[in-house]
């Protein structure tokens, strides 16, 4: 299973294909807009978040709200787009830690406009159209996959212990849900209102913040992925998902950089009677082969380079020096970000489930 996007921030809109899922997963036109409110909203968004509604066509591969088995092709129209249509706005001076830089020097521009049309987070929302049908067909193979934040800026959530976060697939699910009614998507009440004092600070001071989220996915059976070719590697594939994320700069598996600093009897996980595991710090993957227990990933997401007071830069035309290219912005989309954190493990599982138990359509399913 593979999926591809195109389209631009301004663009008249975005269009995602997803090729290999199989024939009689059911689906929602309504469930799928539910999911992009999800990934189009947390607070701290600016103000595209509230011109856009995704109101999405699925354009291919499903009938009668069942797939198809051919390739599945998705619309997203940009509501901002008219009123971009016909305007130039040229950006001559990039903004760092933004692709603009590292785009024109690719490409050779001076005006970073088309870098920055297609390196923003806009595109995620093809993403997310990809992963709701990846989550969809999981759920048939009884896989949930969910996220939550755990920290913005320098404020950490008070959760229970991250070996019970990584292990227990009920309080995974659970604070998943507790999530939902945070306007950051953190399952602590107290740490949620620390941290929306936090981003209002931010924005106060014309700044940004970053911070940590983790996803999970519950029920997913063992033996996905391969240990035998380095690109088969589960982790491996999970971990570049992740990475790909607009502003994602760690990516951890489990218990991750903390292992490292543990002996052997303290990092690994004691296998018991019944192939059960005592613990789950290698969070269910080991030698990129999927365990049979819960897939844990934590993840890193700077703070956002569009800054409300921008940094030094200089003109690309001149090389004058000058201040960074200034665009409409979003103080923290962490929360965003985890819930397309979602959608690329949705993928990633779906692609190896489908590998290890390949299937013309979902009624054959024989695990």
């Amino acid at each position: 299973m593979r999926f591809l996007t195109a389209g631009e921030s301004h663009g008249p809109g975005l269009t995602a294909i997803l090729e290999g899922l199989p024939p009689g997963v059911q689906v929602s036109v309504d469930e799928l807009v539910a999911e992009q409110a999800r990934r189009r909203w947390c607070y701290g968004r600016g103000g595209r978040a509230s011109i856009e509604r995704d109101e999405i066509e699925i354009t291919g591969g499903v009938h009668d709200g069942i797939t198809t088995g051919a390739p599945v092709s998705v619309w997203i129209p940009n509501r901002d787009y008219p009123n971009w249509r016909g305007t130039e706005r040229p950006a001559w001076a990039p903004r760092p830690g933004h692709a603009d830089l590292a785009g024109a020097l690719k490409y050779g521009f001076t005006d970073v406009r088309p870098v920055i049309e297609r390196a923003s987070a806009r595109e995620t929302a093809a993403r997310v159209a990809c992963g709701y049908f990846s989550k969809k067909l999981l759920a048939s193979a009884g896989i949930s996959v969910v996220s939550w934040v755990t920290a913005i800026g320098d404020i950490e959530a008070s959760l229970p212990p991250l070996e019970d976060r990584m292990r227990d697939a009920g309080l995974a699910l659970a604070l998943a849900s507790e999530a939902l009614s945070s306007p950051v998507r953190c399952p602590d009440p107290d740490g949620s209102e620390d941290m929306v004092g936090a981003i209002d600070a931010a924005r106060d001071d014309g700044d940004t913040l970053g911070g940590v989220f983790e996803t999970a996915a519950t029920g997913a059976p063992p033996g996905l992925g391969s240990y035998v070719h380095w690109d088969r590697r589960l982790d491996a594939a999970i971990s570049a998902a992740v990475m790909s994320i607009n502003g994602v700069k760690a990516v951890e598996i489990g218990e991750g950089f903390t292992l490292a600093r543990k002996s052997g009897r303290q990092a690994h996980d004691s296998i018991l009677t019944g192939l059960q595991r005592a613990s789950n710090r290698a969070g269910g993957i080991e030698g990129g082969v999927s365990n049979g227990e819960v897939i844990f990933v934590r993840a890193a997401h700077k703070p956002l380079p569009m800054l409300g007071s921008p940094l030094p830069s200089v003109d690309l035309r001149t090389g004058a020096a000058c201040t960074a290219h200034k665009e409409r912005s979003d103080v923290c989309s962490v929360g965003c970000a985890a819930v397309v954190a979602e959608s690329m493990l949705a993928l990633v599982i779906a692609a190896a489930w489908l590998e290890r138990f390949g299937h013309d359509g979902v009624h054959c399913q024989d695990k």
